[in-house]
């Protein structure tokens, strides 16, 4: 035990030369235990009764719904505010304004992005209840809506998509990210909070999908486990580029599928095979598959 003094002095060293502390107080960063306890709450306002075992009843839903919301919009304003003084650092403010007038302004901003999310809250339900109602069309192993709500891991992923892709669009930092990574490591399904997804989207079975931040993806898609929509290059310099696949509507992706790149466009009404791999348009109603010999796209009859 003797050695431990030797081995926390160098340990303190390193905080020195490499930095990557998050000190307490005006600077600190987004809380991870707080995001998930924001993340479980919200999905408690959004379906009541499914992720809790409250209580409910229509006398009390409305009394137990503003309490979670205030609640909820206290906790939320402070870790976007974190979240917005963290970027501040990286900013040309001096210091002593930063601590000030900094802070102060996120804190405003903080304030407006939470009021402005709950007033979009029964928006993301009318959304999410398309895709439950996607979910349960579209798998024939599906009961029961309330089925898809508390165990179908692709909603679970589509929910917290929906959510983090609204303080992603706000321009909240750190957080959109914090929420979908939770959700991965829960779903095994990484959907990057700056997808653009459409209405009634439905992931079947879920492992290992991944949909990358410039992605846009239309209305009434179905996509398999496996499916990867991803980037043909990851040069840092391409960053704000459209990096990822258009999805059209009404396509269905089946398993292990991969189709990357901006430029890559899957057209309206197609199906694409499982295991094929796609870098080029293509156009609506077609058919692309895996036979011997090769990978086919075969186009819609009309258009043969």
């Amino acid at each position: 035990m003797r050695s431990l003094d030797k081995n926390i002095e160098a340990l303190v060293a390193s905080y020195k030369d490499l930095g990557l502390v998050n000190h307490c107080g005006a600077d600190t960063l987004p809380n991870r235990e707080s995001v998930a306890a924001l993340l479980q709450g919200l999905e408690e306002l959004l379906f009541p009764g499914f992720r809790k075992n409250d209580a409910l009843d229509h006398d009390n839903l409305a009394l137990i719904t503003a309490e979670k919301t205030y609640r909820i919009a206290r906790e939320l304003i402070l870790e976007v505010e974190n979240a917005m003084a963290f970027a501040l650092r990286n900013t040309n403010i001096p210091r002593d304004e930063h601590d000030t007038r900094g802070r102060a302004g996120c804190h405003f901003a903080a304030e407006l992005i939470t009021e402005t999310f709950f007033a979009e809250l029964p928006q993301i339900r009318a959304m999410l209840a398309e895709d439950m109602k996607a979910a349960f069309a579209g798998d024939p192993a599906a009961k029961s809506f309330e089925e898809v709500i508390i165990s179908y891991p692709g909603f679970e992923a589509i929910t917290a998509h929906r959510l983090a892709h609204f303080f992603y669009n706000a321009g909240v930092p750190i957080i959109p990210r914090m929420i979908s990574e939770l959700i991965h490591s829960r779903t095994g399904i990484d959907i990057h909070p700056g997808a653009q997804i459409g209405a009634a989207f439905f992931i079947d079975h879920g492992t290992g999908v991944v949909v990358g931040e410039t992605s846009v993806i239309g209305k009434n898609v179905k996509i398999y486990q496996g499916v990867t929509l991803g980037a043909l290059s990851v040069k840092k310099e391409e960053a704000d580029k459209k990096r990822h696949p258009t999805i059209e509507d009404d396509v269905t992706i089946y398993a292990n599928a991969t189709i990357l790149g901006g430029a890559t466009v899957i057209g309206r009404g197609s199906v694409i095979g499982g295991s094929v791999w796609i870098t080029k348009p293509v156009p609506p109603g077609s058919t692309v598959y895996i036979k011997s010999g090769g990978q086919v796209i075969e186009p819609r009859k009309q258009d043969l």
